[in-house]
């Protein structure tokens, strides 16, 4: 009971976002005629006003950790009720080898570009691979194998946090710029942006379309984790001689998401549970993209330094880069 007690302040916190949030959506609606900034995104922002202006106690941060991370993947999980393997495996397998390709080459990428930049190895690589792979969850799962310093894990995830949120943003802007259909967008939201319930907040205002194809391309790039990490375990060092545990290299709510897909496949989900599951997914997404945002500081960018900054942002910009390659050569409609 003490445990649940400490996380009371937090999550009633992020839930008192969430509401802000969901009324600041109704007035938009009520004043426009509709919502400019879905819920979603102003729970991020709202969120990280809140961190970054004001006061935050560390009683709350207990249940805002809670919310933005064991909610927040509960949320992933129940994701998978209202999507059929069907979706993906008709996009063939040559999306799911463009996807592995990339992956592998922004890691390469942007490992040369941290090199270059002038920073430490473990650093490069911590950058590389949460740039490239599925952020913070990365750099966590790699740090294990590479043995690294607190300092390096510190500077790589702060920018990552801010940085994510700025993409889940900036993302849906560039439609129109790239002219993307709503299944080109859900590929490149896919491949570019960090975390799996991020991709939900970048492609959940723009259509159900490119939600669940997104969903889906992200799954498969995070299940690219377990073959680099077991490959960085084998050809470096590891902390204290041992591999990460399976779990690190498949997260249980990616198990989940796969296991309720499949059973929706199947057909062993009544219909009458797909709504309801959809709209308590709806929420728990925002009540953590809210969780989110109140675990970022904006002003961390500065704290993260300048090279890391540019490192951040350039590996970003070439994983951009190849996403919208791997789109067109494979002439994704």
């Amino acid at each position: 009971m003490s445990g649940v007690r400490k996380l009371l302040p937090g999550l009633a916190l992020c839930g008192l976002v969430t509401a802000v949030a969901f009324a600041l959506e109704a007035l938009e609606r009520h004043l426009f005629g509709r919502a400019w900034l879905e819920s979603l995104v102003l729970a991020i922002l709202l969120g990280s006003l809140v961190r970054s202006f004001f006061p935050v106690h560390g009683r709350f941060d207990a249940g805002i950790g809670f919310c933005a991370k064991v909610v927040l993947e509960i949320a992933v999980v129940l994701l998978g009720i209202s999507v059929s393997a069907g979706s993906i495996l008709e996009k063939g397998p040559a999306l799911i080898g463009g996807i592995a390709a990339v992956v592998v080459l922004a890691i390469l990428g942007s490992y040369c570009i941290g090199r270059l930049a002038g920073l430490p190895r473990k650093m490069a690589i911590l950058i590389a691979c949460g740039n490239s792979i599925c952020g913070n969850s990365a750099i966590a799962a790699v740090a294990t194998v590479i043995d690294a310093g607190s300092k390096d894990i510190a500077a790589s995830i702060a920018f990552t946090a801010v940085l994510g949120v700025l993409v889940v943003l900036a993302l849906p802007l560039l439609i129109p710029f790239f002219t993307l259909s709503n299944a080109q967008y859900g590929v490149f939201a896919g491949l570019t942006v960090y975390a799996v319930p991020q991709v939900l907040a970048a492609t959940a205002a723009v259509s159900l379309t490119s939600g669940s194809i997104g969903t889906l391309v992200k799954l498969v790039r995070v299940l690219m984790l377990g073959p680099v990490v077991l490959l960085l375990s084998l050809s470096g060092s590891r902390k204290n001689g041992q591999r990460p545990a399976l779990l690190q290299m498949v997260p249980w709510f990616i198990v989940g998401f796969l296991t309720l897909m499949a059973l929706r496949s199947f057909g062993l989900v009544p219909e009458l549970a797909i709504k309801p599951a959809a709209m308590l997914t709806s929420f728990l997404t925002i009540m953590s993209m809210a969780a989110l945002g109140l675990g970022v500081d904006v002003r961390t960018v500065w704290k993260a330094g300048a090279r890391v900054t540019a490192v951040a942002v350039l590996s970003f910009l070439l994983l951009a880069a190849m996403s919208l390659s791997l789109i067109k050569l494979l002439g994704i409609a």
